[in-house]
Formats: structure tokens, C-alpha cells, sequence
């Protein structure tokens, strides 16, 4: 008898089989004659990665006999009775085994049986109706003669695992294995019939859908025959179709606007969403989403731009020539964010007007003073009611390009709250390796700003958190002095306030002796934005009387200056002319510029207590302490009258807030002069911070300091020795008219003022 393994095969007794002839490879020929008997044994897992052990059968087989040997492929077998299965052994992988019949239990009698076995084909016989292969179905369950051949005729079909064909064969009761049978195959019919069901309901979606979109196509080209014919009439959907398909956007964000284009198309014109729709896809297809080629620069023509547009600031004009250098010769933006700090008044805003002229760039400006929401960078989200893009890319939008020159304006005035950290946000803006993908909350899409040069402006660094700050530049605007005043005046501020003022050519004169007034005695400021406004005022006032009939133009001379602006509204603090001990000049940098102010002291009777008046900051007063010190270890003699007395600091006008540390070899001096008595010359005025082992340190601000005093009349300055190389930032005019005298140690100091 032949031994062969079988898997996933549903064998039952008294059926037909048919296989080829390959499956009995390595059998001889003769065991294959008709009338030869097999033994098939089912295998529970099939093995490809090792030889099968006798614990990979199942102990239930079933015997067969060979029908036929045809020379064809194929041999047909018909099996008999179920067979138990004992002694299995493999060798050299043939198996062998000896095998008993099984009995089964006869609990159907033959009636009931033909019954079962009518109505199982009379229910496959009613399914296949329905299906075009019926007619083929029809035939090929005919042909069965019994339920064993009906199953193992469609196990294919069904869903049965191996386990459960194998529980099939194993069942003893006839009856128990044919409701197994019919529960195998009514589920059969039932996984067909509903599949049929949504594959039919699924044609009927996808026929809706294909309807749907042919109508849709069609309704496309009518409206375009229509857009074509009446284009002043064209519809919104058809408008933002073109603009997006002209905007050159990146992959994401044309992914995003068709999205938003289908919504606007399906929700239509009455839908409370359509207008939050029709901005967004406004605003997207609105910005320059190409980048240009880079232009060739032009340095020569930028310097004659930039003299042109502002008198003096040779520093700041050299720096920004290096930029565009740099620009010029990697053919892309470059560089680093420049920060311009200064008084107001001294140009840093107008002077990017004057780069985006001379690279030939649109420009845009804006204001950050005061913002306090994050969403004023990153814009809101379109999630909220009323949402709108930041202030950046809403400047994009404005200036129409992708390369702008973008001036933000007082970032030193950005403050935080609840609402998010403005300057936090700000980080991505002006990182060179993130700001490629900028994505503000509104759009939702990046947005590439590395081809956007970014210039900032401030008042004073002190309030700009470091992150920001280490992104950028810095280049100091010094200020101007009194003649570079004189010049913008004459050159720029002056023909600007006629023609705004509508004053016809000769009609009005302003002297150099009443422009030198207007700079000296009605400004005290670094920039030139009050005396703008004085000259505006003084051509209003002069247009009044040209309206009023004055025959032949108006003359502003140094004499009748008055008459055009009024009394001087302020008063500089000049040299002091009577010297007098315990009083000495300094000088203090506020935001306007450069100041002097008078350090006073005096002895009064008492205990040895301080007072310090004048409104003073933290900081001041420590130097006041410090400052004492010194001067109670150098003068151990003079001092010891503080035993019996009280001491008095003073800074005049008290209502103005001072602080700083660059006040403390002024205070030292006073000081000094009090306890010896000996006054400081007048023309002699300082500046410099001090430590308690008295060293003079540098400090910030010197060359609005030094025009300050010069202003003032003082013609001597002690800088600290480490502020030497400031003075290049210094105006020659200035320097020429000063005798400025570096010191390292509170001795060398006092030993040249008293």
C-alpha cells in the first residue's frame, strides 16, 4: 500500500479524485496500476524547512484505490473508508504505517440521506441563478451524486481552513459531519450573495459618481465658453483656478489652495463659509510665490544712492556697501540681519528705503512697537472667527514680490503677555536656516523668505532678549552733529517742507543764520526729526502770510526767526561759568542723544547720613556709594568731617529718571573737589564707570556724549582709557574741537582736575 501525505484537501469516503501525476513522484509504476491501494494521511502544517516527524499528522487518514492510469497527466482515484492511523515511521522520506478502517456511525438512513443530499443541491442549484456563470454552476453541481461529492466538489469555494476540513473527515456520525457540510456551504452562499450586494451597491455609487463628474465637466466647460466670451463676468472659481495656476506655488501650498478652491466650488455662494474661503485663496494667490533672478549690483551707483538719500553716517553707509558686496558676489541674499540702533531721527528706517532703491527692490516697513500677540508674527489660525494673516506676510502680500526689503521698525518695543512672546516668534523669522519654510498659522503652508532682506531698527538694545539679539548686526546710528544738521537741512528737509507746504521757487528764504538758530536753540535732540518738524512749521507759518498777500516772498533770518516759530521752547545746559567745589560736569546718553549734567554736593550739619536726590536709579546710587568709598580711602583727612556732618547728592532736574554706572569718576570728582576744596575747571567734563579698587571702566554711548559736550562748550572730556577705539565712530568736527583725555585709574583723573 502506498503512504502519502495530504494537506489542506478535503477527502470524504466514495468520492472521485483526480491528480496529477507528479504528486506520486518517485513511485513505481506499478503501484499505480488500477486496483492499487493508498493511504492518505492529512498533515496538520505544511513543512518547507525540514523533513516531516510522525507529530506532524493528524491520526485520522483515509484509504483509497486507483481507478485509472491513463498515459495522460493525471491518475483517478476513488477513496473508501476513513482509516486510523498507527506505527508511522520516515525513512529517507518514505513514509509507512499501518492503518485500521474506522468505523462510522450510521445514525441516517438512506431516505434521509438522499433528502439532505436533494436539498443541499436544490439551494445551490436556486443561488447560482442569479449569476452569469450559473448556467456552468448549473452543470457542475448536477454531475454530484452524493453530499461527500458535493462538498469535496466545492471545498475549494469554501471557507474552511485545514483544521476544518480535518474535523470534517474525523466526525463519526454521518449526520454530525453532514450538518458540518451544510453550514460550510450556506455560509458560502451567504458570503456571496452579500458581496454581490455591495459590489452591486458599490456600481451603483461609482455610475452616480462617474454621472456626477461628467456633469460636473461639462458644467467646467460651459462656464468657460462663458468666462471667454463675457470676462469682466467671470466666476470666482474660474478667477482663483487661473491665479493658482499662474502663482508658481511650491507643492504644499498648491495642495492646499485646490483643497480650499474644491470647498469654495462645492459649498457655493450662500454658504457662511464662502467669504472665509474667497479671502484665504485671495491672499495666497495675491503673494509672489516665484523667486526672481538675482539682478547684478551695482556698487558704485548704491554708495551715489545712499550719499544722495542721507548726509554722513560714513560708517553705517560703508557696512551696508559690504552687504551688498557680499550680496554681489554669492549672487543670492547674504549675510547678516542688520540692527540698526539709535536716537529717532537719525535715519535708520528711511536709509532702507535708500537700499531697496539702490538694489533696485520693493520695499515694505513694519511697525512692532507694542505688540504683544504671537499671532501678530505667525498670523491666526482659520479656525477662529475674524482669523488674518501676521503682519510678515501680510507685508508680502502689500509689496508684491518675494524679495523685498523689509524694515522692521522698533523691535526694542515688543513686549509679551498671555497672547504668546511676539520676539520668540520673530526667531524664525530672521534665522537664515529656518526661514526658507517660514509657515504662517493663517496660510498653513511654508512660505520661503530666505530671498527677503531683513533690516531692523531699534531704540536701545537693552529691551531686545538675547535669542533675538545674537541673530543680528549691530551698527550704532551716533547721531548727527550741529553742521551735518545744517547740511540735511539745507539739502533735504528744507526742499521736502516747501514743496509739501505748496511754497512756489523764491518765494520763501531761510538765512544760514536762522537755520543754525533753529538747530541751536529749538532741538536738542540726535536725529532730525524735531527740527523737520520745526522747518514744517516754519514754512506753514510762512504760507499763512503768502496766502495773506505778502508781495515780495518771506525772508527767515536769525532777527525774525521768532515770528515764524515762537519763543525757544528749550534750553540746553551749557559749561558752568562760576566753578565752585563739589561741583563737577558729566555727561549721560538718553534716547534723544547725548546731555551734560551737573553732579552737586554739599556738607550740612549732622551725624554722617547720605541723601540722595535728583531721582536717581538703582544703579546711580550704588555709584554714589562706591564713589564715597574711594573717596574716603584717598582722602582719609578731609573725610573724617562727615563725623559731624551729613552729605548731600544732587542731579538736577529731579523729575526726570536717571540711572546707569557711567556717572560714577563724575561722582568721584565731586566728591573730591567737596572734601578738598578745591573746585574742577569748568571746561572739563567726564564720563566713566568706576570700580572700588578704583580703575575707570568704559561705557557705552560716547559719541552722543562727546557731541553733547561739545554742544555745551566744555572743551576738555576724561574718557576711560578702553573707549579709545570709540572714537572712531566720533565725528571729525567733533573731535576737532575737544581735548579728549584717556585715564585708567581714579588717581590719574582726579590728579588732572584738581
Amino acid at each position: 500500500m502506498i503512504t502519502r501525505p495530504i494537506y489542506n484537501t478535503l477527502l470524504l469516503p466514495d468520492v472521485s479524485y483526480y491528480f496529477k501525476k507528479d504528486f506520486f513522484s518517485g513511485q513505481n509504476p506499478e503501484d499505480l496500476e488500477p486496483g492499487c491501494q493508498i493511504l492518505f494521511i492529512q498533515v496538520k502544517n505544511r513543512r518547507e524547512d525540514r523533513e516531516y516527524t510522525p507529530k506532524d499528522f493528524y491520526p485520522i487518514g483515509i484509504s483509497a484505490r486507483v481507478e485509472g492510469n491513463s498515459d495522460g497527466d493525471t491518475i483517478q482515484i476513488r477513496t473508501l473508508e476513513r482509516a486510523d492511523v498507527s506505527d508511522l515511521e520516515i525513512e529517507n522520506g518514505v513514509l509507512t504505517a499501518s492503518a485500521s478502517i474506522r468505523p462510522e456511525i450510521a445514525d441516517l438512513s438512506e431516505e434521509e440521506d438522499r433528502q439532505i443530499f436533494l436539498q443541499l443541491r436544490s439551494s445551490l442549484l436556486k443561488f447560482v441563478q442569479g449569476y452569469q456563470w450559473g448556467i456552468w454552476a448549473r452543470s457542475f453541481i448536477l454531475q454530484r451524486q452524493n453530499v461527500h461529492d458535493l462538498a469535496c466538489a466545492l471545498s475549494d469555494y469554501l471557507n474552511l481552513t485545514p483544521k476544518e476540513k480535518y474535523d470534517i473527515l474525523a466526525a463519526d456520525s454521518r449526520r454530525e459531519r453532514y450538518e458540518k457540510i451544510a453550514r460550510a456551504v450556506n455560509e458560502f452562499m451567504e458570503i456571496s450573495r452579500v458581496s454581490a450586494e455591495a459590489e452591486a451597491a458599490q456600481k451603483g455609487d461609482q455610475e452616480q459618481l462617474y454621472r456626477e463628474a461628467a456633469l460636473k465637466k461639462q458644467i467646467d466647460y460651459l462656464q468657460k465658453e462663458l468666462d471667454d466670451m463675457h470676462p469682466e463676468n467671470v466666476s470666482d472659481v474660474r478667477k482663483f483656478e487661473r491665479k493658482i495656476s499662474r502663482s508658481g506655488m511650491n507643492k504644499t501650498a498648491r495642495r492646499e489652495a485646490d483643497k480650499v478652491l474644491n470647498r469654495m466650488r462645492q459649498e457655493g455662494k450662500e454658504s457662511h463659509e464662502y467669504g472665509m474661503l474667497y479671502d484665504y485663496l485671495d491672499f495666497v494667490t495675491s503673494l509672489s510665490w516665484k523667486a526672481p533672478a538675482a539682478p547684478a549690483i551695482d556698487l558704485k551707483k548704491a554708495q551715489e544712492i545712499l550719499d544722495e538719500d542721507h548726509f554722513g553716517l560714513k560708517k553705517v553707509k560703508e557696512r551696508i556697501v559690504q552687504q551688498l558686496a557680499v550680496m554681489a558676489l554669492n549672487r543670492k541674499q547674504s549675510g547678516s540681519i542688520l540692527l540698526f540702533v539709535g536716537a529717532p531721527g537719525t535715519g535708520k528706517t528711511s536709509i532702507g528705503q535708500s537700499i531697496a532703491r539702490a538694489l533696485g527692490r520693493e520695499y515694505v516697513r513694519i511697525s512692532l512697537g507694542g505688540i504683544r500677540d504671537e499671532a501678530e508674527i505667525r498670523g491666526h489660525r482659520r479656525t477662529y472667527i475674524g482669523a488674518m494673516p501676521g503682519r510678515i506676510m501680510e507685508g508680502m502680500k502689500r509689496c508684491g514680490a518675494s524679495n523685498p526689503v523689509m524694515v522692521l521698525d522698533e523691535v526694542d518695543k515688543l513686549a509679551k503677555d498671555y497672547g504668546g512672546d511676539p520676539a520668540s516668534a520673530l526667531l524664525e523669522v530672521l534665522d537664515p536656516e529656518q526661514n526658507n519654510s517660514f509657515t504662517d498659522h493663517y496660510m498653513n503652508v511654508p512660505y520661503d523668505l530666505s530671498n527677503v532682506l531683513f533690516v531692523c531698527t531699534a531704540n536701545s538694545t537693552d529691551t531686545i532678549p538675547e535669542p533675538l539679539l545674537n541673530r543680528m548686526e549691530v551698527i550704532s546710528f551716533s547721531g548727527y552733529t550741529a553742521s551735518e544738521k545744517f547740511q540735511i537741512a539745507r539739502k533735504h528737509l528744507l526742499p521736502r517742507a516747501l514743496t509739501s507746504a505748496g511754497i512756489p521757487d523764491g518765494k520763501l528764504s531761510l538765512s544760514d543764520g536762522g537755520l543754525r538758530k533753529t538747530i541751536d536753540g529749538y532741538t536738542m535732540e540726535s536725529g532730525v526729526r524735531s527740527l523737520k518738524n520745526l522747518i514744517d512749521t516754519l514754512c506753514r507759518s510762512a504760507a499763512v502770510k503768502l496766502v495773506n498777500g505778502e508781495p515780495d516772498g518771506i525772508s527767515v533770518t536769525e532777527e525774525n526767526l521768532e515770528e515764524f516759530l515762537g519763543k525757544k521752547q528749550l534750553r540746553h545746559e551749557s559749561r558752568l561759568h562760576d566753578p565752585a567745589p563739589g561741583v563737577v560736569t558729566g555727561l549721560a546718553w538718553t534716547r534723544a542723544g547725548g546731555e551734560i549734567l551737573f553732579i552737586e554736593t554739599r556738607l550740612t550739619r549732622g551725624k554722617g547720613g547720605l541723601l540722595i536726590t535728583g531721582q536717581l536709579g538703582d544703579v546711580m546710587k550704588e555709584s554714589v556709594q562706591i564713589a564715597l568709598s574711594l573717596v574716603k580711602s584717598l582722602y582719609p583727612e578731609e573725610t573724617s568731617v562727615l563725623e559731624n556732618h551729613d552729605l548731600h547728592v544732587h542731579v538736577p532736574a529731579g523729575a526726570v529718571p536717571k540711572d546707569g554706572p557711567s556717572a560714577g569718576i563724575t561722582l568721584v570728582a565731586a566728591l573730591a573737589s567737596l572734601f578738598t576744596g578745591k573746585p574742577v575747571d569748568p571746561d572739563w567734563a567726564m564720563t566713566g564707570e568706576v570700580s572700588l579698587r578704583g580703575g575707570v571702566m568704559p561705557i557705552g554711548g560716547l559719541p552722543e556724549k562727546l557731541m553733547a559736550a561739545q554742544r555745551a562748550g566744555i572743551s576738555k572730556v576724561l574718557i576711560p582709557e578702553d573707549n579709545l577705539d570709540d572714537l572712531d565712530e566720533v565725528a571729525d568736527e567733533v573731535k576737532q574741537k575737544l581735548e579728549i583725555i584717556p585715564v585708567r585709574t581714579v588717581e590719574e583723573a582726579l590728579g588732572r582736575l584738581l
